[in-house]
């Protein structure tokens, strides 16, 4: 077992980090919490720069699935003041029959966005936060759900809903994709991409999840459209050769080098951003066909089209 403590925020060894912490984001955790459903969002948000940090009922060790040690940050009696409130599931019972913990939700006036995982839903439900609104959970329990707290709309084989200030998400991974969406909310869609990448996840579709909120964060982000100017191979004069596809999942302009997937980041027409925060530029003929692109830090790192 491994005790885990510590407020954690952007991660200090990414030499391609984002802008420094922004949101301050608190993690209520329960005794017996699916260590996913924490884990995976806790990652996404570290990555993206936020401040979070860990809160229980009481600063006891808390045991996550059987299996992990958990020494919360704080409890509810002296938890500092967060921008987003955010539950998980796995024995989510426990938080949602409490009163003191029910209590302590409801009092957090000042709160811009409550998320949740999996069965974190419920926590939501009892504290009057998904009243008249839409929502998922997990698979098993969304009959449970919408049988014991009917004004809510419960929606199934959805990854997320956002209701605009309140966001659920569907069992453990799903949680991951929920937390992505925020972070487009908040900081646009290429701060989401750049966490994908960085975590190696590749299966984030945005469109799998239930946006009602009117806010739009791919808002012609993820229109192939787009790109189709782009999409071909490239070459250096030293032979080093690339391919510029579209990502099938995010709907986005992606590199192929050396059989690797690289996100490359839309800054406007002909102007893009790489993961390594180093901008490109694509140059076009007199009949506005794409012809390559070069770095603009770099003017010797050209990339010619190959031409079919």
């Amino acid at each position: 077992m491994i005790i885990m403590s510590s407020t954690l925020n952007a991660r200090q060894d990414s030499s391609d980090k984002p802008q420094e912490t922004q949101k301050r984001i608190a993690f209520y955790l329960q005794d017996g919490v699916e260590i996913l459903d924490f884990a995976g969002p806790m990652e996404v948000f570290a990555y993206a720069g936020y401040e979070v940090f860990t809160v229980s009922k009481t600063k006891e060790p808390i045991l996550a699935q059987r299996i992990l040690k958990v020494l919360p940050d704080y409890s509810i009696a002296d938890a500092p003041q967060a921008d987003i409130l955010a539950f998980f599931g796995g024995n989510a019972g426990e938080a949602e029959k409490d009163p003191e913990v029910i209590e302590w939700v409801q009092s957090q006036k000042e709160v811009d966005y409550h998320f949740s995982v999996c069965t974190g839903a419920f926590i939501l439900a009892k504290s009057g936060l998904l009243e008249n609104k839409t929502a998922t959970t997990f698979h098993s329990v969304v009959d449970d759900l919408e049988n014991r707290y009917p004004q809510t709309t419960v929606l199934r084989n959805a990854r997320f809903v956002d209701n605009g200030k309140v966001i659920t998400t569907a069992g453990v991974s799903a949680g991951i994709d929920g937390a992505l969406h925020l972070v487009a909310k908040l900081d646009g869609f290429n701060a989401a991409r750049a966490a994908t990448y960085y975590m190696e996840y590749d299966k984030w579709n945005p469109e799998e999840g239930v946006n009602l909120s009117g806010e739009d964060p791919y808002e012609g982000m993820t229109d192939v459209a787009l790109f189709a100017d782009y999409l071909g191979n490239y070459s250096r004069e030293n032979g080093e050769r690339l391919s510029l596809v579209i990502d099938e999942n995010e709907k986005s302009l992606s590199v192929i080098l050396n059989d690797q997937r690289r996100p490359l980041l839309y800054l406007g027409k002909d102007e893009f951003m790489t993961v390594n925060n180093k901008k490109i530029t694509f140059n076009r003929n007199e009949k506005q066909e794409v012809t390559g692109f070069k770095y603009v830090d770099e003017e010797e790192l050209f990339f010619q089209r190959v031409m079919d």
